[in-house]
């Protein structure tokens, strides 16, 4: 059994769907197709598609989705709110229908439960893998799909990353979803089960949400929340939050697994070597595109959750080995005149720069825009690789003070137009191999997100390439 859920799955339900971009509106139609009747609505009218056919009620199998905002009338009668997960439900403010829904006692939830219900409806036994982390998780996520695709298992990945979690299709028993899974996702969660979960570091993110740490981790936790014997929690080590938590399923019925890239935990990187309980699985070395300490540790992560559904040390070996990456984190765009261009624009925080600088041992380096809190002074240990630094966005003054204060070499560029051929000319001038975005910031000071910033990145690096000489020559002369 795969393919579409049953027409009158959700028959008879109502629910209400705010935000109509990559998260909301496929989920949207695909409740509507399941039988419920769905309004939907997004705050930006620019951003709200063109009603479907028949006027505000069109038909999606017996359901209908009507897009029109509701907030108006009297009474919220819904069996759900499913907010986009960037629509703050409680901090720093409560979007209005979160108001209006805990007023009336209706459940705010993600999509991704709505998923679990719908193949728990269609009477499908698929499993369920959730993978968290502050950083990492995409990589893993991406990583563990690609183990199970190769080894035969009917697999479907999506969540935060890639389609959103409705818009996956109906898997049968013998398959596998594959979710990755922010803290805004997370803590909407009501009847949901993994049964396997990994959690792979925890570093400050997103405290205007959460409250705190203490929020944030409580978030995280809820990946494990449900969890059985008969369930798999793996956990990074190499943090402190990371190791309470690992402390903590200890108590738990789960049984625990930790891992990590740097010689520790039951599934590890020793040497270079990823290594089980049953002995060496592959260096790490095989893997091009899993560069460094903690795409070992992602490595050890999928392992770990592969090796549980099943999958034999052969084809997981072979999968990691084949696995070709991910955009935008640590990608290779372009090599000109020996200077390897890097694009990681999905560092949007010190933590996940950190994971690309230790990768080079001599670099100039593209960051900011809209720093997290912290800023980058975390990264001092890694300042001494930096052979030139080029800053852009919001908060570049803010980050220029920081390496000011280390003696790091640096300019404010401003944008990345300025700051790539600028990059390349002091690469080649410093005798810098690499040339790495990697911004410790979020981007949207200046982009619509990260995949824009590093597809900006990607093109200029591409027009160097194109004329490498006249671009260089110009570049020094700036």
């Amino acid at each position: 059994m795969s393919g579409a859920f049953p027409p009158d799955l959700f028959a008879g339900a109502r629910f209400a769907v705010v935000g109509l971009g990559r998260n909301g509106l496929p989920a949207a139609r695909a409740l509507a197709a399941m039988g419920a009747d769905v309004v939907a609505w997004d705050d930006a009218p620019t951003t709200s598609p063109s009603p479907p056919p028949g006027g505000e009620g069109g038909v999606r199998g017996p359901g209908t989705l009507i897009l029109r905002n509701p907030l108006a009338a009297t009474g919220f009668p819904f069996d759900a709110l499913i907010l986009s997960p960037g629509i703050p439900h409680r901090l720093p403010a409560p979007h209005p229908a979160a108001e209006r829904a805990r007023e009336a006692g209706v459940p705010i939830l993600s999509d991704a439960e709505l998923l679990f219900r719908a193949v728990r409806a269609a009477g499908s036994a698929a499993r369920f893998v959730g993978i968290t982390g502050t950083n990492g998780k995409s990589t893993t996520t991406a990583l563990l799909a690609h183990i199970l695709d190769g080894a035969g298992v009917p697999v479907a990945a999506g969540g935060n990353l890639g389609p959103a979690a409705l818009a996956l299709p109906l898997l049968g028993d013998e398959g596998v979803y594959v979710l990755e899974m922010s803290s805004y996702m997370l803590e909407r969660l009501e009847t949901m089960r993994f049964d396997a979960a990994a959690m792979l570091n925890l570093s400050p993110d997103h405290l205007d949400r959460h409250g705190d740490m203490a929020g944030y981790e409580t978030a995280k936790r809820a990946i494990f929340a449900r969890q059985t014997d008969a369930c798999l929690a793996v956990t990074g080590i190499e943090d402190a939050g990371s190791r309470r938590l690992a402390a903590w399923l200890g108590t738990r019925p789960a049984r625990r697994v930790t891992v990590s890239g740097d010689g520790s935990g039951e599934v590890r990187c020793v040497d270079g070597v990823l290594t089980d309980a049953a002995g060496a699985l592959l260096a790490m070395a095989e893997a091009p595109a899993l560069p460094g300490a903690h795409n070992a540790q992602n490595a050890a992560a999928a392992a770990a959750i592969a090796g549980f559904l099943g999958v034999g040390r052969a084809a997981i070996a072979r999968g990691i080995a084949r696995f070709p990456g991910l955009p935008h984190r640590q990608q290779k765009v372009a090599t000109i005149g020996g200077v390897a261009f890097v694009n990681d624009s999905k560092a949007t925080n010190a933590d996940a720069a950190a994971r690309a600088l230790g990768c080079y041992p001599r670099l100039v380096w593209i960051a900011g825009g809209q720093a997290k809190a912290g800023g980058i002074a975390a990264l001092a240990p890694f300042f001494p690789r930096i052979a030139f630094a080029l800053l852009i966005g919001r908060d570049a003054p803010v980050l220029a003070e920081t390496l000011a204060a280390a003696g790091v070499a640096h300019r404010i560029a401003g944008t990345l137009e300025a700051a790539v051929p600028e990059a390349f000319a002091q690469a080649s001038a410093r005798a810098a191999p690499v040339v790495l975005l990697s911004p410790a910031c979020a981007s949207f000071d200046q982009f619509s997100g990260f995949e824009a910033r590093g597809e900006r990145f990607a093109a200029l690096a591409a027009r160097l390439e194109a004329a490498p000489s006249a671009t260089h020559s110009q570049g020094e002369a700036a």
